[in-house]
């Protein structure tokens, strides 16, 4: 039809149609052959009518199967679209084998899959909002818009609200900055519900087919105050351990020499002077030893802050290598690169880490060295420091103050030089060398670092 589309057919009326059309043959034959033979009209019209009704009847019964069938199977995928696993399909009088029972044989078999993957995630998401609001940690989700849309307990307390902040936006929960910068990181914000530090956490995920952003905020003083006293422990057990090892042999010679002082003169054995000048020697050899016990303890609780440079860090690690003459350390250069750090802190820093090297690699015999490399990667310096020594053998206590297995050592290089790495935002870290060979590595990575044509650049 001109400017106009022909409207299309519903399909119960094409089956209708095609039932009709199926039918009309053999009618019209019926009532030509009626009409041709010697009847009388009252046979003829009889005839007739009986004719027609059979086709109408027959037509329409058609009609109706189809259609019933064709009925029910859109009620039960409306129900299971509905989520409604409780409706079956059956077919009245069916053997069993034919078409119309396998289809409603596999819609039920449908709508069994779909009630265990119902119940199963139902039982999942009860399962994880029970975890969300037992943890002690604030989880948020917020849309691609910023808007709040899921908070737990523990992020409701830190905000100091209810259902109220859902689908209030970042801004107003002064959650802004969470949502940009790095992650993770440690976040110093002040809380209704807390002042932090917080280590913050973010993702992405979807939501019926729109993006997420999953924020977690850990307290981390907690956490912090846990180290702390475990820290504390050690370190009153390694104290008690250095002191009590030094006045032991202090107050048993000076309780010795006491004795013989009280006795009469006529009493005191000949070598009383040779035995008063060894008994003083050593309490004067183990005052010094605690004072130098005490002296490093200092040091180590007094660590200054970082004063910040430039530092050119081939000229940093050939400067401490020159130092070093016991066993031969091969430098291995890296990029020209500059590191913002303290020079002298560094220096302290790759002293320690060179000595204890050459002392793992002294401990072998001759022949054995230390490598030095570097490299610069994603704006941080990363140096390695390799030895040929025996490797680690004690690795609980590397980093416990005061704790050494050499008989002239302070116990602090390690712990100094980790705690000079991480003022410069960096890390230190000791491992057995992963090429199969004996020996010990050290990796320092530093901070705000960039290649030397990047610094011209700059």
């Amino acid at each position: 039809m001109r400017g106009r589309r022909r409207r299309a057919l519903a399909h119960e009326t094409r089956v209708l149609l095609l039932a009709f059309a199926g039918g009309a043959p053999a009618l019209v034959l019926a009532l030509a052959l009626l009409f041709v033979d010697d009847h009388s009209a009252k046979v003829r019209w009889t005839c007739a009518a009986l004719v027609v009704g059979a086709w109408l009847g027959g037509t329409l019964a058609l009609h109706a199967r189809v259609v019933r069938s064709l009925r029910v199977v859109s009620g039960l995928l409306a129900a299971l679209r509905e989520e409604d696993f409780s409706m079956r399909g059956r077919v009245e009088g069916g053997r069993g084998d034919d078409a119309l029972s396998e289809v409603m044989r596999e819609i039920n078999g449908l709508g069994d899959t779909l009630r265990e993957q119902r119940l199963g995630a139902f039982e999942a998401g009860a399962l994880l909002r029970t975890v969300m609001e037992e943890i002690d940690v604030a989880v948020l989700a917020f849309d691609d818009a910023g808007h709040l849309r899921l908070a737990n307990r523990a992020a409701e307390r830190l905000l100091g609200g209810g259902a109220g902040l859902l689908g209030r936006d970042a801004a107003s929960l002064g959650l802004a900055a969470c949502l940009a910068g790095e992650a993770p990181r440690t976040l110093l914000t002040v809380f209704p519900g807390g002042a932090g530090p917080w280590e913050l956490r973010r993702s992405r995920f979807r939501q019926r087919g729109l993006p997420h952003t999953l924020l977690v905020l850990t307290d981390v003083r907690r956490a912090l105050r846990e180290e702390e006293r475990q820290a504390w422990q050690r370190l009153v057990r390694v104290l008690g351990h250095e002191i009590n090892n030094s006045l032991a042999p202090i107050r048993s010679i000076a309780d010795n020499l006491r004795q013989q002082l009280t006795a009469a003169a006529a009493e005191r054995p000949d070598d009383f002077d040779d035995d008063l000048a060894r008994g003083l020697d050593v309490i004067t050899r183990r005052s010094e030893g605690l004072a130098r016990f005490l002296a490093a303890y200092a040091r180590l609780a007094r660590l200054p802050r970082p004063r910040l440079g430039e530092v050119d860090v081939a000229a940093w690690v050939a400067r401490v290598v020159a130092l070093e003459r016991r066993v031969a350390v091969t430098v291995r250069p890296g990029p020209d690169a500059v590191v913002r750090a303290d020079g002298d802190q560094l220096d302290q820093l790759l002293i320690n880490l060179l000595r204890n090297a050459a002392d793992a690699a002294q401990s072998t015999g001759a022949g054995a060295g230390v490598e030095v490399s570097w490299s610069v990667d994603g704006g941080a310096l990363a140096l390695s420091i390799v030895d040929e020594g025996p490797g680690l053998a004690e690795t609980a206590n590397l980093f416990v103050p005061f704790f050494t297995t050499k008989p002239d050592g302070s116990g602090i290089g390690l712990v100094l030089s980790r705690q000079i790495a991480e003022a410069h935002g960096g890390s230190l870290s000791l491992l057995d060398r992963g090429d199969g060979r004996p020996g010990c590595e050290a990796r320092v990575r530093l901070a705000d670092a960039r290649t030397a044509n990047r610094a011209r650049a700059g």
